[in-house]
C-alpha cells in the first residue's frame, strides 16, 4: 500500500478530518507496524487542545495523534535485530532514542531524545500503519496471551498507572491508597493497587466511575461533587478512622485534583501526581508547603513506563493476574474520534475507548 486512511489535525481545536495520507517510509533502524488497536486518550486531547505551550510542547502541523499502539510488525530496516515480520508489538509511547544518560540506566521514560507518537511524523496511532523509530528498543514484542487491545492500553495509560503504583509509590500490601480521578488512568491504578494488596479508596464526581471502583475492588468511594479538597480530605479521615492514607495517586492533574489527593495524606503520606493540567492552571499550582514539611509528605512525579519495566508488567498481565483489556468501554472507527474528543471537555468518557476499525 501507498497509501492509508489516518485522521489528521490541521488547526488547534479545529475539527479533525479522516483523510488519504502517505504510508511513512521507514529507515534502516525503524518498524512499519500495522495497527490493530489504538487508544484515544486525554494526553492526544490535550495536544488537540493547544496545552503544555508552556512546557515547551508545540505540535506540529499538520499532525496524526494517538499515542496507544498495538500492531502488527509489516515491515523492517536493515539493522534492526531481534524482531521478525509479523510479530505482535505494543509500542510504548515514550518511544526512546537508547543511547542517552537514561536510557542507560533503563529510565527510557525520561530519555533525553524522547520521540512521542504524538509529536513524531509518520508515527501517530489513529491512522493505519506507523513507522517506530529505533524499533529494537520500541517495538515491545506480546506474548500470546497478550492481546493486541492489552496492547493499545499498555501503550500509556495503564503502563503509567503500573509505574505510578508499583514503583513510584512503591506501594505495599496492606497500605492504605487514595486514587482521585477514575478514569482510564485512575481505574487502571486502582486494579493495580488492589492486585498489591492495597486498600483503596476511589474518589471521582461520577457515580458510575464510583461504581466502576467498587467492581475492581476499591474498599471506599467518595463523590467529591462540590466538596473541597479539604472537606474531602476530611471524609478519607473518617473512613480511615487514622490520619489519611498511606499513598495518593492523582489520576486527573489540576489544581483540584492535586489538592484534594494531597489533603488526604497521612503524615509520611507519598503523592504521586499522573495527571497533567490544562488551559486553568497552565503548569502552575499554589502549594501548601508548610504542610508538606510539618507532614513528611513526599510528592512526586510519574511519567510513562520505561521499556525497562515492561517485562514484569507483561507478566503480571500473561498471568491474568491484571487485565488492562477489562476497561474498555467501547471500540470505535477513524471517523468517531473527533466525536470522543469532543466528549473529553465534560469527562463523559469512561474507562479506555479503542480504534479498532482502521477501512471504511
Amino acid at each position: 500500500m501507498k497509501s492509508m486512511r489516518a485522521v489528521q489535525v490541521d488547526q488547534i481545536r479545529k475539527p479533525m478530518v479522516v483523510r488519504d495520507i502517505p504510508v511513512p517510509e521507514i529507515g534502516d533502524d525503524d518498524a512499519l507496524v500495522r495497527v490493530t488497536s489504538s487508544g484515544i486518550c486525554r494526553t492526544d486531547w490535550h495536544l488537540w487542545n493547544g496545552d503544555w505551550g508552556w512546557i515547551n510542547v508545540k505540535l506540529p502541523l499538520p499532525i496524526v495523534l494517538g499515542h496507544e499502539i498495538g500492531g502488527v510488525v509489516e515491515r523492517l530496516g536493515s539493522r534492526v535485530k531481534g524482531l521478525t515480520v509479523g510479530t505482535r508489538v505494543c509500542v510504548p509511547f515514550n518511544m526512546a532514542c537508547g543511547h542517552c544518560p537514561y536510557c542507560l540506566k533503563g529510565l527510557q521514560n525520561d530519555c533525553d531524545n524522547f520521540m512521542w507518537p504524538m509529536l513524531t511524523p509518520g508515527s501517530g496511532g489513529f491512522a493505519q500503519f506507523v513507522r517506530v523509530p529505533n524499533a529494537q528498543l520500541n517495538c515491545v514484542p506480546l506474548p500470546a496471551k497478550v492481546t493486541d487491545k492489552d496492547a493499545s492500553a499498555l501503550g500509556c495509560r495503564y503502563m503509567t498507572a503500573y509505574r505510578a503504583v508499583r514503583t513510584r509509590a512503591e506501594l505495599r500490601a496492606g497500605e492504605t491508597v487514595v486514587v482521585t480521578g477514575i478514569g482510564g488512568v485512575g481505574r487502571s491504578c486502582v486494579e493495580i493497587a488492589v492486585a498489591l494488596g492495597g486498600q483503596v479508596i476511589a474518589i471521582d464526581t461520577k457515580l458510575s466511575a464510583l461504581e466502576a471502583a467498587k467492581k475492581l475492588g476499591a474498599i471506599e468511594v467518595i463523590n467529591s461533587e462540590g466538596l473541597s479538597p479539604k472537606q474531602v480530605g476530611e471524609r478519607v479521615k473518617a473512613l480511615t478512622g487514622a490520619n489519611g492514607v498511606d499513598v495518593g495517586i492523582d489520576a486527573v492533574g489540576g489544581s483540584k485534583a492535586t489538592l484534594t489527593t494531597l489533603s488526604a495524606l497521612a503524615k509520611g503520606g507519598r503523592l504521586v501526581v499522573v495527571g497533567l493540567t490544562s488551559q486553568e492552571d497552565k503548569g502552575e499550582l499554589n502549594f501548601p508547603i508548610d504542610e508538606i514539611v510539618a507532614k513528611e509528605l513526599s510528592v512526586i512525579g510519574s511519567l510513562g513506563n520505561p521499556q525497562a519495566e515492561y517485562p514484569d508488567l507483561l507478566r503480571l498481565v500473561e498471568s491474568g493476574k491484571l487485565a488492562p483489556s477489562r476497561h474498555i468501554e467501547s471500540e470505535v472507527g477513524l471517523e468517531d474520534v473527533q466525536a470522543v474528543f469532543d466528549r473529553m471537555p465534560t469527562f463523559q468518557t469512561n474507562g479506555f475507548i479503542l480504534v479498532t476499525q482502521f477501512n471504511q
